[in-house]
């Protein structure tokens, strides 16, 4: 397969800071084959001894992660196939929230859908400018149920609210870090670039042990997330198949195809 056509996962390991890089020529959306590759990336990587910090990213300047495949939305047919995908975003989320490592998001342009659970779920995200956000749901028929739990726990549930409701307008940058999902907001990809070095390179230098019972300290109170969001994964997978949003995935897939 591919991976210029289906997106894929690249990791890159330097001086203790291991880079996990997701990309997809879909404004670097989400398929279950990356879903997957990125979960299995993050948990493998935050096994591994000789690793102190993880960073998240994705390919390009512009969008950091246009959200769910609507390519592989409109192909699913039932329940279970619903549910598999969905249960992917609930993977990457929990391997985030399990991994032992702390997790450092470089966002660097228009984050959607799942790419603002991918934000949230991360234990300190950095942006540009540029990085608005959306929770684009609710207008296709199904809603942020799976990374819900992620978003409302960093931004809190009012603002989580106006996010899952206003669902076609995005949300500035600005105004996500006065939330709290971006700790700081950048004027430019390069300075972005510099603020995530900084952290990484301190972070690689201190207590491992530390971190850790910092980072468990952090989490608590999210140990029943692996039931959670295989529930919530499941209220995707049933919505998903209603004729309302096989109607709203569809006319977006066609508008997507035509561009392509």
């Amino acid at each position: 397969m591919d991976p210029m056509r289906s997106g894929g996962v690249d990791v890159r390991r330097e001086n203790g800071i291991v880079t996990i890089e997701f990309f997809h020529p879909q404004s670097n959306s989400l398929p279950s084959l990356v879903l997957a590759a990125l979960a299995e990336a993050i948990r493998s990587e935050g096994a591994n001894p000789e690793n102190r910090v993880l960073v998240l990213q994705s390919s390009g300047d512009r969008v950091f992660c246009g959200g769910a495949s609507f390519d592989e939305l409109a192909t699913i047919r039932t329940e279970e196939e619903g549910l598999h995908f969905f249960g992917g975003f609930a993977s990457v989320i929990n391997a985030l929230r399990t991994c032992p490592l702390f997790t450092i998001g470089r966002v660097q342009g228009k984050a959607v859908g799942g790419g603002v659970g991918l934000a949230s779920s991360v234990d300190y995200c950095l942006a540009t400018q540029f990085a608005s956000v959306k929770l684009s749901e609710l207008a296709v028929g199904i809603g942020p149920f799976v990374v819900g739990p992620a978003i409302t726990r960093k931004i809190g549930p009012s603002a989580m609210s106006q996010l899952a409701i206003d669902a076609t307008q995005f949300k500035s940058a600005a105004w996500a870090a006065q939330h709290g999902l971006y700790a700081e907001v950048f004027d430019s990809l390069d300075e972005l670039n510099e603020g995530v070095h900084r952290i990484a390179k301190t972070l690689s230098g201190q207590s491992a042990a530390a971190q850790r019972a910092l980072k468990a300290v952090m989490w608590e109170g999210t140990e029943h997330w692996g039931q959670l969001l295989a529930e919530r994964a499941a209220i995707s997978g049933a919505l998903v198949r209603t004729p309302e949003s096989q109607a709203a995935i569809q006319a977006i897939h066609q508008s997507l195809s035509k561009k392509s």
